[in-house]
């Protein structure tokens, strides 16, 4: 399996942490330690207050994990929490209704099985990022896993970056199309193959482009470029010297002005860049760098699983697989097809995404537990035991044999995985929002749930085409509103929950922060005013143009126009109606 193994090292650390936490959770429960105290610990190790209860995130590395995992995963939603667990945006999973004198009982099950919850909260580097097809992908420059997995090592509990500003998030990306929000991190790294580079030796000829400075939330801002073919094993002693100027300058007066994005704008990408060379030259040949050596030890976890030698597939011939009399059947195969497998860099094989958007039922990201043990069993049967997590929260089968994807779909759809909505309007990412978070200003959930309702109908779905609807509950942007070509934000105006309407945002190499239409809706209003803005999509779009493209045409006037016209008719009703009571 093309998966990391803990060894001696890792295993003691994670084991060590469980024992330590153990110890922090009697102490807070018996009253010596008191909350402030236990506070910065429990957020260490990724335990939240919400709302009505705990909430604990779990780390998926880099959003790779395996059919076992997956098992105990699925074992602690059943016996910790309500049946369920709610797959993230940073490829993590999270419980919500875990209590405190479980939760070292939780994190030795995650244990056994190489996983834990450490920096999935605090103001440290949090679970890095990156593409869910790392090592499949047919677009792929560079097989991503290995220096994220040497970053993870590097990263975890580093005595220097325990207390940063703010939290710290990294993307790694190796493919054409960046399918990690690059852009958007406070660090993003794009890995190349340069020949050019000390003549290939010792790199490999990888080198990492750095970009600083993204983000979302409050302010947010496309990060900026300031390191080009920096080679690979240098990145431990660059990130290093990034991180101590952000360290020593981020501001920790306000909260919301404390996160490098800020620092970078106030200074200006140049200035930034100028600073972290300046740092860099003091720790740039120390022993903190990457060596062969240590690539060849966590590379060897990544090798090719046992691809058969077969022969590549058209549609076509995958199509035919369903039953030529069942010609619904074979039409909804084609769409699944379409939507939801994605092209393998061995010939014979896909990668499937499973949705874990079902229209109306359950949260965008939720799996059950009984969906978690199907799914890991699919795993198992078609896809090496592997797992993949997306920022989209979907899950990946990375390694499916095309001659047995009807099979599969078929198995998918019994579990209810297998909608073929994988980049329409109705794949919602979506934070949990109000009904669970306590920083949150408004509900996600039920917009999300009113939104695939409203828009049930595959056939119009299909004739909308791609199109990114993100749901954040409040200005943290956990649901990444602003990159969706539609964003939607819940906002607190006195006590009532209204939501403001974003247009133009986009992920990937076209990355673009959306704007702000205008004044907010009540939540009831949502659903027709997705309606109004997709009838004028309709209306107004070329042949073969998608939503965002014919976004970039027209400008936001005409949707704008769409989106407020029955509020401004409903206005002058009112007011006609307000000005006849006065005049009585």
């Amino acid at each position: 399996m093309a998966m990391y193994k803990y060894d001696h090292i890792d295993q003691t650390l994670v084991d060590q942490r469980v024992a330590q936490f153990r110890d922090q959770v009697a102490r807070r429960l018996n009253g010596t330690l008191a909350e402030e105290e236990f506070r910065p610990l429990r957020l260490q190790n990724g335990l939240y207050h919400q709302r009505h209860a705990y909430m604990l995130r779990v780390a998926i590395p880099y959003g790779l994990f395996s059919a076992k995992q997956l098992r105990t995963l699925a074992l602690i939603s059943e016996k910790y929490d309500r049946g369920y667990g709610h797959f993230t945006t940073r490829q993590n999973i999270q419980y919500n209704w875990v209590t405190l004198e479980d939760t070292p009982d939780i994190l030795a099950e995650l244990a056994k099985v190489e996983m834990h919850a450490i920096q999935t909260s605090g103001n440290c580097i949090r679970n890095i990022t990156s593409d869910a097809f790392a090592g499949v992908a047919a677009d792929e420059y560079v097989d991503t896993r290995p220096i994220c997995e040497l970053l993870r090592q590097w990263s975890t509990l580093h005595p220097e970056f325990a207390h940063l500003p703010r939290k710290f998030k990294f993307a790694v990306n190796g493919a054409k199309e960046d399918r990690t929000v690059l852009l958007c991190h406070d660090v993003g790294i794009e890995l190349k193959k340069n020949k050019d580079i000390n003549n290939g030796e010792l790199t490999n000829g990888l080198t990492a482009d750095i970009y600083a400075g993204g983000g979302m939330g409050r302010t947010p801002i496309l990060g900026s470029l300031i390191k080009q073919n920096l080679p690979w094993q240098l990145l431990p002693s660059y990130l290093t010297a990034l991180l101590r100027v952000y360290n020593r300058f981020g501001r920790r007066d306000n909260l919301y002005k404390a996160r490098i994005k800020i620092l970078v704008k106030a200074l200006s990408p140049e200035e930034f860049a100028r600073q972290v060379e300046g740092e860099w030259a003091h720790v740039k040949n120390g022993d903190d760098n990457f060596t062969q050596a240590e690539w060849d030890r966590v590379a060897k976890h990544f090798t090719k699983p046992a691809y058969k030698n077969l022969q590549a597939l058209t549609t076509e011939q995958v199509v035919n697989q369903a039953s030529k009399s069942d010609k619904t059947s074979q039409l909804s195969f084609a769409r699944w097809l379409e939507r939801n497998v994605k092209p393998h860099q061995v010939p014979g094989y896909a990668s499937v995404i499973l949705s874990l958007k079902p229209h109306g039922t359950v949260a965008p990201g939720d799996a059950t537990t009984a969906q978690m043990l199907a799914i890991a069993d699919l795993a198992d049967q078609y896809s090496f035991g592997e797992l993949r997590a997306t920022h989209e929260q979907n899950l990946v089968l990375a390694d499916v044999e095309q001659s047995k994807l009807y099979e599969l779909w078929q198995a998918a759809k019994k579990q209810k995985v297998a909608l073929p909505n994988v980049g329409l309007l109705t794949d919602i990412i979506a934070c949990p929002g109000g009904d669970f978070c306590s920083l949150a200003n408004a509900k996600s959930l039920p917009i999300a749930k009113a939104i695939q309702e409203r828009f049930d109908n595959l056939d119009y779905l299909y004739d909308l085409g791609d199109i990114s609807l993100n749901i954040s509950g409040c200005i943290n942007s956990c649901g990444h509103h602003h990159v969706g070509n539609i964003g939607v934000l819940g906002v607190d105006k006195d006590g009532e929950e209204w939501y403001q309407i974003t247009l133009g945002g986009e992920q990937g190499n076209d990355a673009a922060i959306g704007k702000v239409i205008g004044p907010s809706f009540y939540a009831d209003e949502i659903p027709d005013v997705m309606t109004r803005i997709m009838n004028t999509y309709v209306a107004q779009r070329d042949e073969e143009e998608s939503f965002i493209e014919t976004y970039r045409r027209l400008g936001v006037a005409p949707f704008k126009e769409a989106a407020y016209k029955n509020k401004s008719e409903n206005a002058k009703k009112k007011e006609k109606a307000e000005t006849a009571g006065d005049a009585s």
